[in-house]
């Protein structure tokens, strides 16, 4: 496996990094542990972490990651696909109070799904940090603001019920979530995910939106326009072809949802990214509620 890590902005508060790796399998790697508290934001492919015997939780586009320090866990990379990420590491005095939450389990979880403004940001983040002569307060406060969403999506949903049940459903809930990132272009239907889930139809629905907080077709179409976000930021992809191969039936179907999730069509923040007019991505991120939740 070849992993490339790379730190892209550091100060006493924040280390900002790339996490890129090129596995060769699907096996799971090393035990490793963090000796600071730490986010990962993957921007392409996708990433499982295993924390304990049958659980792991799997980092996708959609998703923000935490990794609390000292606590021990392996990576694996479903598909053999690899992934590209953001990483955040941060000690206690950043937010003491969610990372305080996070160690006892009261509140906060270890993934969470992301909503559109934090995909902006983290994908603008991204492109900032590209550039030469970046602002470093601009980019610890991109950076901090990034965070603050991200903890807000790491709060738990649900909860209730035994701690046995709880750990099938959270198991049957990330096998669902695998096989959506590893083919978001699937022709998926509610029948194909129980049956990866292996639980009623019925009962996914109702365990998937207890658990995530949306509905599994509302999680589907995420997906899709998490996955398409990184692609439609590079110049050089047909438009059309991103719309199809991330699930879309057409380009004006794909131009809708888009704009609906991210306020903004794809051509309109392609030129946006083109121009380098970064800046504006804080005007852009307004996302309207438009998708099903």
């Amino acid at each position: 496996m070849k992993i490339n890590r790379k730190s892209l902005f550091a100060n006493d508060a924040l280390q900002i990094g790339l996490f890129e790796s090129r596995p060769s399998s699907d096996a799971c790697g090393d035990i490793e542990r963090q000796t600071l508290n730490a986010v990962v934001l993957p921007f392409r492919g996708l990433f499982a972490k295993h924390d304990g015997p049958n659980r792991h939780v799997i980092g996708t586009p959609s998703h923000a990651i935490f990794f609390a320090p000292d606590k021990p866990y392996r990576l694996s990379f479903p598909g053999a696909i690899g992934d590209r990420a953001l990483t955040f590491r941060f000690d206690d005095a950043l937010a003491p109070e969610e990372v305080a939450l996070s160690r006892v389990g009261e509140a906060m979880a270890s993934d969470g799904v992301l909503p559109a403004e934090a995909m902006m940001l983290r994908n603008a983040l991204w492109a900032r940090l590209q550039t030469r002569d970046f602002d470093a307060f601009e980019v610890e406060t991109m950076g901090l603001d990034l965070l603050s969403m991200t903890f807000d999506s790491l709060r738990r949903h649900g909860g209730g019920g035994k701690q046995a049940t709880q750990e099938r459903r959270a198991r049957a809930v990330e096998r669902v979530k695998e096989a959506i990132a590893l083919a978001p272009a699937e022709k998926w239907t509610v029948a194909k995910l129980a049956r990866i889930a292996n639980l009623s139809a019925f009962h996914l629905c109702h365990v998937f939106r207890e658990t995530i907080g949306i509905s599994l077709y509302g999680y589907v179409l995420r997906e899709r326009l998490a996955h398409s976000l990184h692609a439609v930021m590079d110049a050089g992809a047909d438009l059309s072809a991103i719309a199809y191969d991330v699930g879309f039936s057409s380009h004006s179907h794909f131009t809708a949802r888009f704009r609906a999730f991210f306020g903004v069509t794809p051509a309109a923040l392609r030129r946006t990214a083109a121009a380098g007019a970064l800046a504006d991505f804080r005007k852009i991120v307004t996302a309207q509620p438009g998708l099903p939740a």
